[in-house]
């Protein structure tokens, strides 16, 4: 393997675009030598990707949140570009984030730096005439939703579906019984998983809603809670939202959200990448999400899909409930927590389609194919030891 002058450039965001962008950078550095720059977070660090600046950074949610950061990201982006011309990387891999990313496209394009694009952008779901960008700057488009393959490329992209990287990660290292006892928790009584997102955006405005509901659901049963706290928060700034300790049986973890969310009898997620893990284990839940109001309003005039989670879209009819924006109360949230965990039945049949919902995902080895079709689209064909 050839260990080219140029790094390639990789960009990413938030926290499932970390994971997977390390995964991918990873791979092709193994099997072709590629080193790395870019943008990231700390599993992109781990993997050995040269960040010149911090996916924390980038993490702004909404519209009009988004406006009052312009100044700082037109900062950044021109500093990206800066380096970009500095180091002429042999090609690029962009990994969602479509506000910065499909921008970059255009520019490495005009700049004669080819372009693959892994987990495409959530176009089909709002502000579909963007796809032109894909179609005009990036030689290739990997996606890992089944159901975005014809959608894009009835739309002129160049695209191939290669599956979900979660399929290969996403399992419990613990048995339910296992995990209740490694953390004090008992096996008679009902668990419910809180995962209320990735940014303290997503925790100020979803964490409250679920610890009322978790309140009034303990003041009349024995159900026990675990909140499982993404590593890319601040743990103090969360833990200023939660109750004093004994005032709920509130069990806060960093780690293992895999073996919490196997062992709970119902999750309740903020809708994102969680959804699709709670997918993989199988796990019934409620999905929520609120943003501000005026982003929400003007989401409204361009959102084209009929709800809101993976999980549904997959499955293309309500699977599972969705609390959104200002269906996301305290109220509503018990009031659907206590009918899923009082109706066995209803929890069973969730799980079972569930189950069937992951095997829609693509088989095992979605990095391993990424990385050949990356290895393909930009020449280094040559140089990719195509092996386990």
């Amino acid at each position: 393997m050839s260990q080219n002058s140029n790094p390639a450039l990789i960009v990413a965001g938030e926290a499932s675009g970390d994971q997977h962008a390390a995964a991918l950078a990873a791979e092709l550095h193994r099997r072709a030598g590629v080193a790395w720059f870019g943008v990231g977070g700390n599993q992109m660090a781990a993997a050995g990707v040269e960040l010149i600046t911090h996916a924390r950074e980038l993490s702004v949610l909404g519209i009009f949140e988004l406006l009052e950061h312009l100044p700082r990201l037109y900062r950044f982006e021109r500093r990206l570009r800066a380096e970009i011309l500095r180091r002429r990387p042999r090609f690029a891999v962009l990994v969602d984030l479509p506000g910065i990313n499909l921008r970059l496209s255009a520019f490495l394009h005009r700049n004669g730096i080819p372009v693959v694009y892994f987990i495409a952008p959530q176009l089909w779901a709002w502000r579909p005439w963007r796809a032109r960008f894909l179609r005009r700057y990036v030689r290739k488009l990997l996606c890992i939703f089944p159901f975005e393959e014809e959608w894009f490329r009835s739309r002129g992209v160049d695209v191939e579906h290669v599956g979900h990287p979660l399929v290969d990660s996403v399992r419990a290292t613990m048995s339910r019984e296992e995990f209740l006892r490694s953390h004090g928790l008992a096996a008679d009584r009902p668990l419910v998983c809180l995962l209320p997102g990735s940014r303290h955006q997503e925790i100020e405005r979803h964490l409250p809603a679920m610890l009322e509901a978790a309140a009034a659901i303990a003041a009349r049963s024995q159900t026990q809670f675990v909140l499982v706290e993404a590593p890319t928060l601040d743990a103090e700034r969360v833990r200023r939202l939660l109750p004093a300790a004994g005032q709920l049986p509130l069990t806060v973890l960093r780690e293992s959200p895999y073996n919490a969310l196997a062992a709970a009898d119902l999750a309740v997620v903020s809708s994102g990448t969680a959804t699709v893990e709670g997918l993989l284990l199988g796990t019934p839940m409620v999905v929520v999400y609120r943003v501000a109001a005026p982003s929400w309003w003007a989401g409204k005039l361009l959102v084209r899909t009929p709800h809101y989670s993976m999980v549904n879209l997959i499955a293309g009819r309500r699977l599972v409930p969705e609390l959104i924006q200002s269906g996301l109360t305290a109220g509503r949230l018990t009031a659907e927590m206590e009918r899923l965990l009082g109706d066995k039945e209803a929890r069973q049949r969730i799980q079972t389609e569930l189950k069937g919902l992951g095997q829609r995902l693509g088989p095992p080895g979605a990095i391993p194919r990424a990385a050949r079709a990356v290895a393909a689209a930009v020449g280094l064909a040559g140089e990719f030891e195509d092996r386990g």
